[in-house]
């Protein structure tokens, strides 16, 4: 009899739920800190799907929305942005943050990120993601729903990370975690944050969809933080998938597992503070104009 674990993709997107649905007001609270650490790739990112005033833009996994007044602010008055996501608890700091900024032109829909299909076909300029794409279990029917979403022509970006080795401010955590609570390596089919990182895949998995002139670009990202220790605060604070890998151990061991993680940050403290290495790739690509 065959006992070998599979991955349930359904289980994963309802406990992906119940994580953000946590994260939410802690995200929320970390907006600004996010905009600094991925400004330069969302900048990227919306300079190649093009946005600019008049665009309409689906942004899928939208999280708090950060990068949502960013579109918003380049589509302006005569432009609109849809923000999407699966957990309406931080949709609705998305929407508040809209308000708050003036932006009449976002609106919030809670959505699955894998049923985009849904959407009225050929309704968007350009669809943009930051670091969602790497979550979904079938990557696959997302961009698929992506690309019915587009106009022809139209442009779709993604920011995802790139190789554990590039990002040890995360991979070490997961890492440790992993050691500690004796998690086997990833199923087969299992998302996660470095599994569109290795050179070619991004784009590779992008063509698959049938997206063409794909284009994937290296962003180096600093996480600058003052400290070791408040990076381990982000990280507790707003990684919801890193408790659910520590869920079978005890409180005691939880904390012994954060006080491992933070001594081993440690080595990338200096004078100038905590720099944590990040490295992000942004990919964007155009759906064809006789799409098939």
């Amino acid at each position: 009899m065959n006992t070998q674990a599979v991955f349930d993709p359904e289980k994963f997107k309802a406990t992906t739920r119940a994580q953000w649905e946590n994260a939410a007001p802690a995200w929320h609270d970390w907006g600004p800190f996010l905009g600094q650490w991925l400004g330069q790739a969302t900048g990227r990112m919306l300079d190649l799907t093009a946005v600019r005033a008049g665009s309409r833009v689906l942004d899928v996994a939208a999280g708090a929305g950060e990068q949502t007044l960013a579109a918003a602010q380049r589509a302006g008055p005569s432009g609109h942005v849809l923000a999407t996501d699966i957990s309406p608890a931080i949709l609705a700091y998305a929407a508040a943050a809209a308000r708050q900024a003036g932006l009449p032109n976002v609106t919030t829909r809670e959505l699955d990120g894998e049923a985009l299909d849904i959407l009225p076909a050929e309704s968007f300029d350009a669809v943009i993601s930051r670091v969602g794409l790497i979550y979904f279990p079938d990557q696959q029917k997302a961009l698929r729903g992506m690309k019915h979403a587009l106009k022809p022509g139209g442009r779709m970006g993604a920011i995802v990370y790139s190789t554990p080795e590039k990002n040890a401010f995360f991979s070490i955590p997961v890492s440790i975690i992993r050691r500690r609570a004796s998690l086997p390596p990833p199923l087969p089919g299992q998302p996660g944050p470095f599994s569109l990182g290795a050179d070619g895949v991004l784009a590779a998995t992008l063509e698959r969809a049938g997206f063409r002139q794909v284009v994937v670009e290296k962003i180096q990202a600093p996480v600058r933080l003052p400290s070791a220790a408040e990076c381990v605060r982000f990280e507790r604070e707003s990684f919801g998938a890193l408790h659910q890998m520590m869920s079978t151990l005890s409180e005691a061991e939880r904390a012994d597992t954060w006080r491992e993680i933070e001594s081993e940050l440690q080595k990338f403290e200096g004078p100038d503070g905590f720099i944590g290495p990040c490295e992000m790739l942004v990919g964007a690509a155009v759906k064809p104009v006789s799409a098939a």
